[in-house]
């Protein structure tokens, strides 16, 4: 079926889509999944974990292909496979020189394990969808699995936030001081492994980046303080979110085409902001030195 770009600015055809209960529902979902990855991404980028995101991902995706294969709760396999993922990473790549072989070497093995899940289980259909995502079969079932998810990472991150604030922005002072670092660093990646296996339910495995790690790398470019990073992280994970949602009703294209082209876009917008502010910034400091160097002369 082709399209014209005229689908793409069909008002109306939105707002009677919007009324439809799996369309509010994907909307309730892609929202908290805003949240999840505005509260999670700012450490994530802090402690130079965007290659584990992607490595949970993926082996979330094998925890949901074994699911299929032994006819469990795809939603429950895919956490399982995350969570596991989350711990071995945390566990094994506590140190970051050893932290990018470690989540190669168990994410190759791990989608190994789910190309032969797939393959077994005879559907390639369904794996592809896994790959992809389904936003708008999320269900009852699958929002109630993201509200659980958002509320306990909300909790469990408000109450380490800020001695894992210290450890990811200063390590060795931190362990000096008697800061219980692979405690956190586990923690903090189970928390991971569970928001990244609900995300990939919604959005799928190989774009759970766009609202996780893109965001929050938007606003580090904008800002150095840690609670306006946290705030406009959560502000542009929700805008890519909701707007990427909305954006492709009309037309009936993957809502994540939508997603991540959005963030993207808040990126790139966020670079040129930071590079003016940082070109500015240093003309000012420049100035009075150059002031005091013509009053010596």
């Amino acid at each position: 079926m082709s399209r014209s770009w005229s689908d793409f600015f069909d008002f109306a055809e939105t707002a009677d889509l919007l009324s439809y209960g799996f369309v509010q529902q994907a909307l309730l979902a892609t929202a908290l999944l805003g949240i999840l990855g505005g509260v999670l991404g700012p450490m994530v980028v802090s402690r130079q974990m965007a290659f584990a995101v992607h490595g949970t991902a993926e082996l979330t995706f094998t925890g949901a292909a074994a699911a299929l294969l032994l006819g469990i709760s795809v939603n429950l396999g895919g956490l399982i496979g995350a969570v596991i993922a989350s711990v071995i990473f945390g566990l094994l790549g506590n140190r970051v020189r050893e932290r990018d072989s470690v989540i190669g070497v168990v994410m190759a093995f791990g989608l190994g394990l789910g190309v032969l899940f797939i393959a077994l289980y005879g559907r390639t259909g369904t794996g592809f969808n896994l790959l992809t995502g389904q936003v708008v079969t999320a269900g009852a079932q699958g929002v109630e699995a993201v509200v659980i998810t958002t509320v306990v990472v909300v909790i469990v991150m408000a109450i380490i936030y800020r001695p894992l604030l210290f450890a990811s922005t200063d390590p060795r002072v931190a362990e000096a001081r008697g800061v219980p670092m692979r405690l956190l660093s586990v923690v903090f990646a189970v928390l991971l492994g569970a928001a990244v296996a609900q995300s990939v339910q919604i959005i799928g495995a190989l774009l759970v980046m766009s609202l996780i790690i893109t965001p929050a790398a938007a606003a580090m470019r904008v800002s150095s303080n840690p609670t306006v990073v946290l705030g406009l992280s959560i502000l542009f994970a929700e805008i890519a979110a909701i707007a990427g949602i909305i954006l492709s009703l009309a037309p009936g294209l993957p809502p994540s085409v939508f997603v991540t082209s959005i963030s993207f876009a808040i990126y790139m917008v966020c670079r040129v902001v930071g590079a003016r502010r940082s070109h500015n910034a240093g003309r000012r400091t420049s100035a009075p030195d150059t002031d005091r160097t013509l009053a010596k002369s």
